[in-house]
């Protein structure tokens, strides 16, 4: 059974920094070769896609995010982070990571972050 869990939400100052973490477990080593990333959802508006790693290293960002947030992955520790630096009142959402694995795509429980402007 694979499971995500994620920590680091929370609420920070316009300018300011968060780093988001998303733990994963019952993927074993495929975790690393495995599609994975950061959704976001904002109260009122559809769940969008923040960045995302594919394979090993390769990988993506939304034009919004793009040089602020960082994605990275620990491999032997089986956890997906997201740097968050200069963040703004339009990066307040919930926060969701995903993995796909062998054919399905597994979801975190989501966690807040609110940006104060």
């Amino acid at each position: 059974q694979v499971q995500l869990v994620e920590s680091g939400g929370g609420l920070v100052q316009a300018g300011g920094s968060l780093k988001l973490a998303c733990a994963a477990s019952g993927t074993g080593s495929t975790f690393s070769i495995s599609p994975r990333g950061w959704y976001r959802q904002a109260p009122g508006k559809q769940r969008e896609l923040v960045a995302s790693i594919s394979g090993r290293d390769s990988t993506n960002y939304a034009d919004s995010v793009k040089r602020r947030f960082t994605i990275s992955s620990d491999n032997a520790a089986n956890t997906l982070y997201l740097q968050m630096n200069n963040v703004n009142p339009e990066d307040t959402a919930v926060y969701y990571c995903y993995i796909g694995w062998w054919g399905s795509t597994y979801w975190g429980q989501g966690t807040q972050v609110t940006v104060s402007s």
